[in-house]
């Protein structure tokens, strides 16, 4: 018996509301030995007070040592196994604009990105043009016509944008063209595993008639192809848990990861106060609310500790209008860390409290990395912070006699 075959036994209806605030990107490093990492920084005495009466600990996104993309991430705090389900991002990009995926479809995200005359990158984010330029070029991609395939091309924001594949005989195992690195060239596509060649054989035509369409659009004056992917089966929320869920996000990918696992993605504006309005309004509708941050994340990745220390006490602020709901959960995470002094994500493991009446309260009086490391929920895979919110909601049953 697998952990959702588990929980879809002993789940039990109640009126019990969950909230999961994720802080992308959450944990960090200190700047030098001994010193404070970006949330220890941080003035937060909401999140200080939630962890005087909550239990804190350490969560491990997928195995230690492994460093997420925001797809597992997010999936294990899902409680779905990322070694089992491990979505394509173009799939998660195309649900995070409303885009219908059928099953002759291959989902792809695109980056618009920088050649320079010989024909290397020079920028893999074309200099983050804005989305008013990426729309536009969008508009001019979509008119690329493939004998035997439909091809849409959509826009998601800035630099991003999908494009979709549609027709008999195509296979989502095509590795990457972002070389993740600028002075080389981009790649060329090549099939992963048997099944997808017709898919590389599109995917070259399509990238062949692309760099025609955007010679003379510099700095985006070509793209890459990333997480070249088919939906997958994968049940949802309310299969396996038993809840009405919603979703707060901002980002199209978090509203696309939310989707995928059959959450309710809410209009949340675009700000901070946005999303805390939306679930002020949604709150008598749904069980279970999945809320997400994203600039913990990319102010970590720009490399600037100081103003992820804004931002995380930017979501401190913030703390108060959800409490003031009387949540009788309240879990506040990160999908994995990303350190200012890395500018990436990282291995490390990911500060998390959980807060309810039904908590073993630890010793733990602040909301950081080293309180987190002596919290009573000891370091354990996000996969199982479900259940733990189950748990502590009263929505799971004793199991066994």
């Amino acid at each position: 018996m697998n952990l959702h075959d588990l929980t879809r036994e002993l789940q039990r209806k109640n009126e019990s509301k969950i909230v999961m605030l994720v802080a992308d990107g959450l944990g960090g490093l200190p700047q030098q030995p001994g010193g404070l990492t970006e949330l220890e920084s941080a003035k937060t005495p909401n999140l200080d007070a939630l962890a005087k009466k909550g239990t804190l600990g350490l969560s491990t996104p997928v195995l230690p040592g492994v460093t997420p993309g925001s797809g597992p991430g997010h999936l294990g705090l899902f409680g779905y196994d990322p070694l089992v389900y491990n979505i394509g991002r173009g799939v998660l990009e195309a649900l995070g604009i409303d885009f219908e995926l059928g099953p002759k479809d291959v989902a792809i995200r695109g980056n618009y990105c920088s050649l320079d005359e010989n024909g290397n990158i020079s920028d893999r984010r074309a200099g983050r043009i804005g989305s008013d330029v990426g729309a536009r070029l969008c508009e001019k991609l979509d008119k690329i016509e493939i004998p035997g395939v439909e091809v849409f091309v959509r826009h998601v924001k800035e630099y991003r944008l999908v494009i979709v594949f549609r027709g008999e005989g195509l296979g989502g195992d095509v590795a990457d063209t972002d070389p993740q690195r600028t002075g080389v060239a981009p790649l060329e596509p090549t099939a992963k595993a048997a099944g997808s060649e017709k898919t590389v054989e599109i995917a070259k035509e399509f990238l062949k008639q692309a760099r025609e369409v955007l010679k003379d659009d510099f700095p985006a004056n070509f793209l890459t192809l990333r997480g070249i992917a088919k939906k997958p089966d994968i049940p949802t929320y309310e299969e396996v848990y038993g809840t009405r869920s919603a979703a707060i996000a901002v980002y199209p990918m978090y509203r696309g990861l939310a989707r995928l696992v059959g959450m309710d993605v809410l209009d949340a504006g675009q700000t901070l106060d946005d999303q805390c309005n939306r679930l002020e309004a949604a709150w008598n509708d749904y069980d279970f609310f999945f809320m997400h941050f994203k600039y913990t994340d990319s102010t970590g990745e720009d490399g600037n500790f100081a103003k992820k220390v804004e931002r995380i006490e930017e979501l401190d602020a913030a703390v108060p209008r959800i409490t003031a709901l009387n949540p009788d959960v309240l879990i506040v995470t990160g999908d994995h860390s990303t350190p200012s002094m890395m500018k990436s994500h990282s291995w490390h493991p990911v500060p998390t409290m959980i807060s309810a009446e039904t908590c073993r309260y630890d010793a733990c009086d602040t909301f950081g990395e080293s309180s987190c490391l002596k919290g009573g929920l000891g370091q354990f895979e996000a996969k199982y912070l479900m259940s733990l919110a189950l748990a502590h909601a009263g929505r799971l049953e004793k199991y066994g006699a």
